[in-house]
């Protein structure tokens, strides 16, 4: 039998079933890599340039283990490309008799019992919302799976889908009258049957937190653990093993609560009235964090007297409509499990408040009309070497940006993956050819309160010699607004600017048109692939490092200078490298791609940790020299814009 390398060799099964399958050495190399941490049961961590060809690269070992592997993804929509496109095309390719399945979070699903409340309430005074409760009605008759990003009458941020889905908080679980035709039950005993299952790591994490609370698994036990994206890990697992409660969890409970004792108890007095209480104090909490959004840590707000009055009006809330659920909670199943989350939140509400002594970091965000109060773990590496070790398994990490120039350090010492095996290949793109990074010279310091007109300044002659066909990607919203106002009458090219309309549209809009210029933040800096020459040029406006304002990065940044070391070299400046790694990352997307990558921070000369940053992107020609870039595109001449667009 052929190895997995052999399989994706020109002689192997890849290549005789697959269109347009081209071997690649790297990508051997990868699987054989792999192959040898399944079946040893190791730890691996792999970086793969753009290119490798990453996926396929552990999809072959994982199908061919024999194995129960779980693959983690850092998106739900990657996760649905895995299951529907990568790992069938895969399999039968491979010719082998490999059980698939897919699972995601509860709420990914439609959940009947809420279907059914929301439509006895016939609350929806919207006639809009009224409809998108008739298109989930009329294909709920249809669907098999019950997933909900299979309805597409309804789009995916649509306001019904809060009404018709199930949270961790609203789940009856096994109580649920609707429990034997639950489509997230059946698809949990599908993922408990298959023999390769795919997940994001949301769930994955999630599952985890649950486990350490003493609670039942989601996701089942493996052989194998394949994590892609596996950037994206450190960050989720900080919120999942942490606990947070915000204004929807109450606001949700005030409605159930009100919803349950109209169908169950509708003679109960109290509880309607009690809801209307919890609902109006938190309100009143969101109104004592003042009037601006805002994202910090609690500091000296926690001993201010109006937050004090709001936090100790929200628990005698809470107290009030535990008390009127007491009595009615075993007339039915709504009511006691409403009462289950009301004295869940009554035990974390003085956790998330009260100052502890504990190794954590507490603090709060606010939107327009709502919060959130958060408690997170100081450090997740002692935590998940825990699971890793509980799991007896062998576990993969892949991402094209975990390495900072060769040392994986930054990554493996988050995570707790000391004895980790390191594996890293390089882009087989031929950067040298295809690719050209400018750094103009007379960019102001980023402190400058100029420093977003000279960005535009020095960006203008570059889309004027790439015609358009640009991202310009910033640190900030601030800086995103300043440069759309700058362009707006200096550019001919269509200007897209992130947050006008979704994603999705932004992307079609930029496929379609062929030569936009596209304004982008953090979103845009990953999980993007543009192929063709309708994105030929990547515009940076500055090295992107976290805001040090942020509670959750301020504090580790104190504990990691308390330790003796320096936080800036130890942390944000590795963080930054990576970041820059994933904008850098949308240029070059095929071997067919060519295109001009401009940073325009000076500090990549002006600073000795500049040197990092520039050795840690692909090898490609310099300059600083503007006409470089003109005559660049001119020996890269347009045919047509002929265009791909899809996701990582």
């Amino acid at each position: 039998m052929l190895t997995p390398a052999e399989q994706l060799s020109s002689n192997g099964a890849l290549a005789d079933h697959i269109d347009g399958f081209a071997p690649r050495a790297v990508q051997q190399q990868m699987a054989t890599a792999i192959d040898e941490a399944i079946h040893n049961q190791a730890s691996l961590v792999t970086e793969a340039g753009t290119g490798t060809g990453k996926t396929f690269a552990y999809l072959v070992p994982a199908l061919m283990s024999g194995k129960k592997v779980i693959i983690s993804t850092g998106t739900k929509t990657l996760q649905d490309q895995l299951f529907h496109r990568d790992l069938p095309t895969v399999r039968d390719a491979l010719g082998l008799p490999v059980d698939i399945a897919l699972l995601k979070g509860r709420a990914n699903y439609l959940c009947l019992h809420r279907l059914f409340l929301s439509g006895e309430r016939n609350r929806f005074r919207n006639k809009s919302i009224s409809a998108q409760w008739q298109q989930v009605r009329d294909w709920e008759v249809h669907t098999v799976s019950g997933d909900i990003a299979e309805c597409r009458e309804v789009t995916e941020d649509a306001v019904i889908w809060p009404h018709v889905t199930a949270n961790a908080d609203n789940c009856l679980g096994s109580d649920c009258p609707q429990f034997n035709d639950c489509y997230m039950i059946k698809s949990r005993r599908r993922a408990q049957k298959a023999d390769v299952l795919v997940v994001n790591h949301h769930l994955l994490l999630a599952d985890m937190s649950l486990r350490d609370d003493g609670f039942g698994e989601v996701v089942p036990s493996a052989n194998a653990y394949i994590i892609d994206e596996a950037h994206q890990l450190p960050e989720a697992a900080m919120q999942f093993f942490g606990s947070r409660l915000s204004s929807r969890q109450l606001t949700e409970l005030a409605s159930d609560a009100t919803a349950e004792q109209l169908k169950d108890a509708s003679e109960a007095k109290g509880i309607t009235a009690a809801a209307e209480v919890l609902t109006k104090a938190s309100a009143d909490l969101r109104l004592a964090f003042g009037q601006s959004a805002q994202r910090s840590g609690w500091g000296d707000l926690i001993n201010s007297k109006p937050m004090q009055t709001a936090i100790a009006d929200l628990a005698d809330a809470l107290q009030l409509l535990q008390g009127k659920l007491e009595p009615n909670a075993e007339r039915g199943r709504g009511l006691e499990h409403c009462l289950n989350r009301c004295q869940s939140l009554i035990k974390l509400l003085p956790r998330l408040t009260e100052k502890t002594e504990e190794d954590v970091i507490q603090w709060f965000q606010t939107y327009r009309n709502s919060f959130s109060l958060h408690i997170t773990p100081m450090e997740v590496a002692e935590i998940f070497r825990r699971h890793m070790k509980e799991s007896r398994a062998a576990w993969i990490f892949s991402s094209a940006t975990l390495a900072v120039a060769d040392s994986f350090e930054h990554f493996t010492t988050r995570m707790g993956l000391d004895d980790a095996d390191c594996e890293r290949w390089d882009s087989p793109f031929d950067f040298e050819q295809q690719a050209l990074l400018y750094i103009p010279q007379d960019c102001p310091e980023p402190n400058s309160y100029q420093y977003t007109q000279a960005v535009v300044n020095n960006a203008l002659p570059v889309l004027q010699a790439s015609r358009g066909r640009a991202f310009m990607l910033f640190t900030s919203h601030r800086a995103l607004r300043e440069a759309e106002s700058l362009l707006n009458k200096k550019i001919d090219y269509p200007l897209l600017v992130q947050g006008d309309k979704p994603r999705s549209e932004l992307l079609r809009q930029f496929r379609e048109l062929g030569n936009a210029v596209l304004l982008g933040t953090a979103s845009f800096w990953e999980g993007i692939d543009v192929r063709g020459e309708a994105l030929s040029c990547v515009i940076i406006d500055k090295l992107p490092f976290a805001s040090p304002g942020d509670p959750v990065l301020k504090a580790r940044i104190d504990a990691i200078r308390a330790s003796g070391e320096n936080p800036f070299m130890s942390y944000q400046l590795p963080a930054a490298v990576l970041t820059l790694k994933q904008g850098a990352g949308r240029l070059i997307r095929d071997q067919s791609d060519s295109g001009v990558l401009m940073i325009c921070d000076p500090r990549l000369y002006s600073k000795p940790y500049g040197r990092l940053f520039l050795s840690s992107l692909p090898a490609m020609p310099r300059s600083r020299d503007v006409t470089d870039v003109q005559k660049f595109f001119s020996t890269h001449e347009i045919d047509e814009p002929a265009v791909e667009v899809a996701q990582e």
